[in-house]
């Protein structure tokens, strides 16, 4: 994980504790009459007795996480109404928790009865098992290396003022497609780190003013910010931007006029907003068909996933270029 992000620790109880089931109510004996034959007791009725907590309700269940996970006054809790689980007899919750820009969410599973909490993944042997991630992930209009309709799909987000999605910018540009010129396609999203990175955003928004002159030219682009991150700051990118752009079939005073008004700003904010919603909270993290790499990973480990993935989708089919990212217009061109 980039050691710059400054998020707040979020920490797993080992072994998970889970609250303790209150005693039900006792049945008291019944009473026989020398007239009569003995009436048998009837077992109580299995409700909770009065005062027994549940984690349907949100206060209680909101202190019991902040325990759980260690998260301190500092840290915001927002807790969404259950909703029918893909566990039988189970609620679905989710819990997020908030600090300054970071965010952590938690899906629990409670029982009906509120007493039991199981935290965990659900799998659904029908699908891939990273399809609640291929889901988020949109790559039309994307800068993008290697061959459309590829199996295998690795979608990237990263920062131009970090320093480990440097180095891994150069890992991917010197192998990916010199070992895997027809299966594999690589996206690129933006995540700038605002908090710790003053110039980031600026970079990001440059590479889309880039993108929207020139698709092949984002490439240049790309290379050139990561070369030269260590002399860049937010007093000289505009004028070290042009200097390059001068050097390159782009449009100099379109790039800057793109710029300066933060016309693709927009573009950059859904991408982050992206990031959001699959809980990306540093970079480099990359996604191979839907698979979270969650740091700067060596090339050799990551040949072996793209590999292991060029295998699986030859008879599996259910990821890659053509069956889980890229939304496309319903046009014959696209059957």
């Amino acid at each position: 994980m980039n050691k710059d992000m400054r998020v707040f620790a979020f920490r797993r109880n080992i072994p998970a504790i889970f609250l303790a089931l209150a005693a039900l109510p006792g049945v008291a004996a019944q009473k026989s009459t020398p007239s009569r034959k003995p009436v048998p007791a009837r077992p109580a009725k299995a409700t909770p007795a009065v005062g027994t907590r549940s984690a349907l309700d949100k206060a209680t269940l909101e202190a019991y996480i902040r325990h759980l996970f260690v998260w301190g006054p500092q840290i915001q809790v927002s807790i969404d109404a259950p909703k029918p689980a893909p566990l039988a007899g189970m609620y679905e919750v989710k819990v997020k928790g908030t600090a300054g820009p970071a965010s952590q969410e938690q899906v629990l599973y409670v029982s009906r009865d509120g007493q039991k909490i199981v935290q965990g993944n659900v799998y659904d042997i029908t699908l891939n098992p990273f399809q609640p991630e291929l889901a988020k992930l949109k790559t039309d209009s994307q800068p993008s290396l290697g061959t459309p309709g590829a199996p295998v799909v690795l979608v990237l987000f990263t920062d131009f003022q970090c320093p480990y999605c440097r180095d891994e910018a150069r890992m991917l540009r010197q192998h990916l497609v010199k070992t895997f010129p027809t299966q594999v396609r690589l996206y690129f999203k933006d995540l700038p780190l605002e908090s710790i990175h003053n110039w980031a955003k600026t970079g990001a928004i440059a590479g889309r003013c880039v993108f929207n002159q020139d698709q092949a030219a984002f490439w240049e682009y790309h290379d050139w910010v990561f070369e030269n991150q260590s002399k860049l700051n937010p007093e000289n990118f505009q004028s070290m931007l042009m200097e390059f752009a001068g050097k390159k079939e782009i449009d100099t005073l379109l790039l800057k006029r793109c710029l300066e008004t933060r016309a693709t700003e927009a573009e950059v904010n859904r991408s982050m907003e992206e990031a959001r919603s699959l809980q990306v909270n540093a970079t480099p993290t990359l996604f191979v068909n839907g698979r979270r790499i969650p740091a700067q990973i060596a090339w050799a480990q990551l040949q072996s996933i793209i590999q292991f993935e060029i295998e699986y989708q030859k008879t599996a089919q259910n990821a890659g270029d053509s069956a889980c990212c890229e939304v496309k217009l319903p046009t014959p061109f696209n059957n």
